[in-house]
């Protein structure tokens, strides 16, 4: 194996399809046995990232290492030393479980000597023990992530991909899933993880919010909540939310406003303009029922950073007569 600092190291990372950027100059590191997350909606380049460093598809520009391994000049080297599972992980499904990881176990090239051993431990680790006669078909969507993982990592690999792994799992199921990769990390594994669920980022070391190909922010979950949104996060529990977002919208003293599910959520400028919010919504007949600062969430995060690029886009946009120039 390569000696490497970093399990994924990327420069400049761009790729590009005719006259469409899908992924735009991205740069990152994954430290060994992290787990780095890619969180953006559907569309935002995240698969592209992953296929490039997996050494699937070649970059148009710029460069990445893998386990020290070049994605252009050592793309074999990568596939063999790394897991890679997605939500539509290829499994056989007139097979049982056990069969399907005895398959891949063979086809990752674990040498047959140690091969029941390893089929052993990934049966106790996945949680499968019960399940392993049972044909593929019949297992429910749980059990099948639970599977596909482990015929993923059959090999044992020091690095694993998980594209959008836990699309379409029941959040229990997701939570069981992730307490499986933080075992694998605690043992040395290095994990890039997709994923468009904003929860699912919060197990992360570190996340890399993805927007139009662009890699727009990247740092811890709790560092990205203290210092990214300016001001104070305000949570409006009122009727008619989408009268009220108009509303509060059209203030000078509010930079942002948007709904999570039926409550308003309002960036101002300092905790003093509280009542300013409450006595506006009144006025406009609006009843107000409560209004609590909170911590922002990472989707708070998100869409922030997302209505700052697209303002930004705006103005790029506009012509320099329109500007003034």
């Amino acid at each position: 194996m390569n000696e490497y600092l970093n399990a994924v190291e990327t420069e400049q990372l761009t790729k590009r399809f005719g006259n469409f950027t899908a992924v735009n100059n991205i740069n990152f590191y994954i430290p060994k046995g992290e787990i780095f997350g890619l969180l953006g909606p559907n569309g935002a380049g995240k698969t592209t990232t992953i296929r490039m460093l997996c050494g699937i598809m070649q970059p148009s520009t710029g460069k990445a290492t893998v386990l020290g391994f070049d994605i252009v000049k050592e793309s074999e080297q990568i596939k063999r030393n790394i897991g890679y599972m997605s939500q539509k992980f290829s499994l056989y499904n007139d097979l049982t479980a056990l069969e399907n990881i005895n398959f891949y176990a063979a086809l990752y090239g674990v040498p047959s000597e140690k091969r029941n051993t390893r089929i052993m431990e990934l049966i106790e680790l996945s949680g499968l023990k019960g399940h392993e006669r049972e044909l593929t078909r019949n297992l429910s969507g749980a059990w099948r992530q639970r599977l596909a993982l482990a015929c993923a990592i059959a090999h044992n690999p020091p690095m694993l991909f998980l594209d959008e792994a836990t699309a379409g799992v029941d959040p229990i199921s997701r939570r069981e899933f992730w307490d499986l990769i933080y075992q694998l990390a605690g043992e040395g594994v290095s994990i890039l993880a997709t994923t468009h669920y904003m929860d699912e980022a919060e197990y992360c070391n570190t996340i890399g919010m993805m927007y139009r190909g662009k890699l727009i922010a990247v740092a811890s979950p709790d560092t990205m909540k203290e210092e990214t949104l300016q001001g104070t996060l305000l949570q409006v529990d009122c009727g008619d939310p989408e009268k009220a977002k108009t509303i509060l919208d059209a203030l000078d003293e509010t930079t942002e406003v948007t709904i999570h599910g039926n409550m308003v959520h309002a960036i101002v400028n300092d905790l003093s303009q509280e009542r300013l919010v409450k006595k506006t919504l009144n006025n406009e007949g609006i009843i107000v029922n409560s209004i609590d600062q909170i911590q922002p969430s990472l989707e708070d995060i998100f869409i922030s950073m997302v209505e700052g690029e697209r303002e930004e886009i705006n103005q790029q946009l506009i012509s320099p007569k329109e500007q003034g120039v």
